[in-house]
């Protein structure tokens, strides 16, 4: 590869998408969009421009791109996030992905694509863009609105559908076939291989990461989080996936610790850098030619797109127990596809199997499909009321009765689900930590011993074997663990039926077993692996030494804190100080009332209770901070109360801005300026607690001049005519104040 290509190559393309992508903020425009416009304008498919010098260029930072993407991706996902959605969620994502595969893939049979080609057109149809989402949510103003959470929801699940999904098309594709063997092998692979990453992560990385928490700062950070990625990354290839898979299950492990918020500001930068050249290197593949005998098939598409989303997302909010107008508004949120399109799509070129015109068709129908989001969101409203209207009052009546009867068993259910989630979980965990150990001795243990020791070989192997997985057979068999009374299933668990409890019990137990006979079935036959395996079973839940119980119950709880590892650093509830108080860590929302001010001014501990005992700003922290600190959005302020006075102060520091501010893609003209009261001031006679300057003028005062006086903001001073009142705002929104 030669260097000084390969640099020219990234400046061109980087100072193109610069001028590009500012031209599209102008416009108010996806800067998604801009950068496609970019690598067009770069492609050797436009010929008014130079173009770059070697394509190969481009893909290899492209291929940087799509890893640092998904790393990125993850750290918003975190397997805590996918638990805490619920069924709805999940159920809405699996509808519409499972609808819009079939639809993909008849289109593509329609419009003469092969099976793998209509396979993967398929994929990418049933991904929903969460970049444009979210973008459009924020910009109409729409984020706190109960339908933008649930379809945020769908997208976190549809994420994950789309990393398994890449897996399965890999295969398939590799192998050139659809069996149902090697598809159902496929994904016990990868369930399996995810749980291990998962498990081993999620007990390791947070206690790690705390250890070595005094020399984390922003580039020791950075370092850490990215030699994390490309490590599991290159991992992953090693396990036979591919390496954005194991980037996106990285970011998914950290997304779980307290560093996530951290991670991600040190990270953006890069994912700013990089994800800009994969959707460069995605409008490098436009070509005019294609588009322009192809426009009958991206119009079809586009409004399979527009049409199945609408169908499939109601369809599934509405078989999970919404309300119509929820469901309305989900179905038409969701009329797009994006970033996960192209990256499916580069799939399958980089393994080609995907004809050439195919991926401009789709960046086509991706371009089109983003352009009419925020309109499908607009129409969602009136259609509902248009709908409302015109559906007989009889399926009406029957889509309210499904809704409250499913808020009904949702609230009936809600003392068994706790215990059966935490059931499921550690079976599942438990099982394929077992499974790791078993394949670890066939593939290493095994051969070593029957080398060391001849035909004993196999019986010290399965001894060995029995020996490791004794102590994990006995935490499958064991009932929940301490921390589970803490975290209130317990209480749960004491209200279900005696039967339900049986049969699960029954369950792990029958699990346990299978796995000590397949371990013995190995050296003897089945009956006398079924016997030993009894035996086995039996003196390790009833012989066991107290002391190792004890140790697989820490284990357990250590697993469990560091899984909820940011919720119980938020609320102090595992970090006692003394008698009743904790120290909880908590971070300065947008819309907190009292940012800005002093801390003398706030008053906190008066109104809560509390003492903020540090402030950490980026990489500074301010230990024992005075009351003359100011508190600002972004900081990590420590507090300690009591749980009832944290729980108190909790939603007044982390409020966010409501829906009707501005969004982060907005030009931000705040300046300090000042204003001399007259007579017939707004503010003359007002406090800067009743002046509404914030919400009005998106202002905040800083300091007052009275004659040679000059004072400090606080929320009591009354403003009085000559007063010269400096504030930091919008100079535009501030000369109706003059």
């Amino acid at each position: 590869m030669n260097t000084e290509s390969l640099i020219t190559d990234l400046a061109f393309i980087l100072l193109l998408g610069a001028v590009v992508t500012v031209l599209f903020k102008w416009i108010k425009q996806p800067v998604v969009l801009g950068y496609i416009v970019a690598g067009f304008l770069a492609s050797p498919h436009f010929e008014y421009l130079p173009s770059v010098t070697t394509e190969e260029n481009i893909d290899f930072w492209a291929e940087i791109g799509i890893v640092v993407l998904l790393f990125a991706l993850g750290l918003e996902f975190s397997f805590k996030k996918l638990l805490n959605s619920g069924g709805s969620a999940v159920v809405t994502a699996l509808i519409v992905v499972t609808g819009m595969m079939g639809a993909g893939f008849s289109i593509g049979h329609v419009l003469h694509f092969n099976t793998i080609n209509s396979l993967f057109l398929g994929g990418m149809l049933s991904m929903s863009s969460t970049t444009i989402i979210i973008k459009a949510f924020t910009d109409l103003g729409l984020r706190q609105k109960k339908f933008a959470s649930l379809v945020l929801a769908v997208l976190i699940v549809e994420d994950l559908f789309a990393v398994v999904m890449m897996v399965l098309l890999s295969s398939i594709a590799i192998n050139n076939s659809v069996e149902g063997s090697e598809l159902l092998l496929s994904i016990g692979k990868l369930v399996f291989f995810l749980l291990i990453w998962f498990a081993v992560g999620v007990y390791l990385l947070p206690s790690m990461l705390n250890r070595i928490r005094r020399f984390l700062n922003s580039e020791t950070l950075l370092v850490v989080s990215m030699g994390l990625c490309l490590g599991m990354a290159v991992f992953s290839v090693y396990c036979g996936f591919s390496m954005a898979l194991g980037a996106f299950v990285m970011g998914s492990i950290l997304a779980g610790t307290s560093y996530a918020e951290r991670i991600e500001h040190v990270v953006t930068p890069i994912k700013d850098l990089f994800g800009s050249v994969f959707f460069i290197s995605v409008g490098m593949m436009v070509r005019p030619d294609i588009l322009a005998g192809y426009w009958l098939p991206i119009l079809i598409l586009s409004l399979v797109v527009i049409v199945g989303m609408i169908i499939f997302g109601t369809a599934g909010m509405l078989v999970t127990g919404q309300t119509l107008k929820v469901a309305i508004e989900s179905g038409f949120s969701l009329t797009q596809i994006g970033e996960f399109a192209f990256i499916i799509a580069s799939l399958g070129m980089s393994l080609g199997v995907l004809e050439p015109t195919l991926y401009p068709i789709v960046v086509a129908v991706s371009v089109i499909t983003t352009f009419t989001t925020p309109f499908f969101i607009k129409a969602s409203v009136p259609f509902y009321n248009f709908v409302e209207r015109h559906l007989p009052q009889r399926l009406h009546f029957l889509i309210e009765r499904y809704h409250k009867d499913v808020e009904k068993n949702e609230a009936a259910g809600a003392s068994w689900k706790p215990v059966l989630k935490r059931y499921l979980w550690r079976t599942a965990l438990y099982s394929v930590v077992l499974t790791g150990i078993i394949l670890l001795s066939n593939q290493y243990l095994l051969p070593y011993m029957r080398g060391l020791v001849g035909e004993y070989g196999n019986l010290a192997c399965a001894i060995i074997t029995l020996a490791a997985m004794s102590p994990f057979i006995m935490a499958l068999m064991q009932p929940l663990s301490a921390s589970s009374e803490e975290n209130g299933v317990a209480e749960a668990r004491a209200s279900i039926n005696a039967l339900p409890r049986t049969v699960m019990n029954i369950f792990r137990f029958l699990i346990a077993l299978f796995f000590v006979i397949s371990v013995v079935s190995e050296v003897y036959s089945k009956r006398v692996g079924v016997l030993v395996a009894a035996v086995v079973v039996i003196l390790v839940a009833f012989f066991f030494s107290r002391r190792l119980r004890k140790s697989m119950a820490r284990i357990e709880t250590r697993f469990i804190d560091n899984l909820n590892e940011r919720e119980l650093r938020r609320s102090g509830k595992n970090n006692s100080v003394v008698g009743d108080l904790h120290l909880a860590y908590i971070t300065v929302g947008t819309g907190c009332d009292f940012a800005g001010e002093r801390l003398a001014n706030s008053n906190l501990r008066h109104r809560y209770g509390v003492n903020i005992v540090s402030i950490q700003r980026g990489s500074c922290t301010i230990p024992i901070p005075g009351g003359q600190e100011r508190l600002f959005p972004g900081d990590t302020v420590g507090v300690i109360g009591t749980e009832e006075q944290i729980a108190k102060i909790l939603p007044d520091l982390e409020k966010e801005l409501s829906g009707n501010a501005v969004s982060s893609g907005s030009q931000n003209n705040a300046q300090l300026t000042s204003i001399l009261l007259t007579e017939h001031s707004p503010l003359a006679g007002k406090t800067p607690r009743n002046s509404n300057l914030r919400d009005s003028y998106d202002a905040l005062v800083v300091a007052v001049d009275r004659g040679e006086e000059h004072i400090d903001s606080r929320p009591d001073l009354v403003f009085e005519p000559g007063d010269l009142v400096w504030l930091v705002g919008d100079p535009k929104k501030l000369t109706n104040l003059k």
